[in-house]
């Protein structure tokens, strides 16, 4: 079965993203073995992008193919990331961990060493939602890739 490790800096405060996550959690359960690592922000000061990075390097998953979610990153529709996943999938690949920065983004490095730099859109939303559109998304793609109707 996939494992698919979400890692994020910061935590979700808000009661109503944390319940939205925890749907999702539920429903990716019949398709993936889903764990979310919530790291600590580091204060605002110089440095702090790269000792998020380091926690987040510590925290990947050996041998995982790394998609780090940053606004430059490549913008794909469900299809076409269903289809990006099922191809890794067919190539072996067993394991994958997602990044979400904090509310500065992701320090360059990680974005580098990322096998994948995604962007869900242009548009500026919420930090901490874009941990729910992930979730969403990851259960969007893994549905379409099991022949599911959530998609339709």
């Amino acid at each position: 079965m996939l494992q698919i490790r979400l890692i994020c800096v910061g935590k979700l405060k808000e009661r109503f993203y944390q319940e939205a996550c925890r749907e999702y959690e539920k429903r990716l359960s019949a398709f993936c073995r889903l764990e979310i690592l919530q790291l600590d922000e580091e204060p605002d000061r110089p440095g702090a992008l790269e000792k998020e990075a380091d926690k987040i390097r510590a925290a990947l998953l050996p041998g995982s193919f790394v998609i780090a979610m940053c606004i430059e990153g490549k913008e794909m529709s469900s299809e076409a990331l269903a289809e990006k996943l099922g191809q890794l999938q067919t190539g072996g690949v067993s394991r994958i961990c997602i990044l979400i920065g904090s509310s500065r983004g992701l320090d360059e490095g990680v974005k580098r060493e990322a096998g994948l730099r995604l962007s869900m859109s242009p548009m500026t939303f919420p930090h901490h939602l874009a941990r729910v559109m992930v979730l969403e998304q990851i259960y969007r793609v893994l549905s379409i890739l099991s022949g599911g109707k959530y998609h339709k």
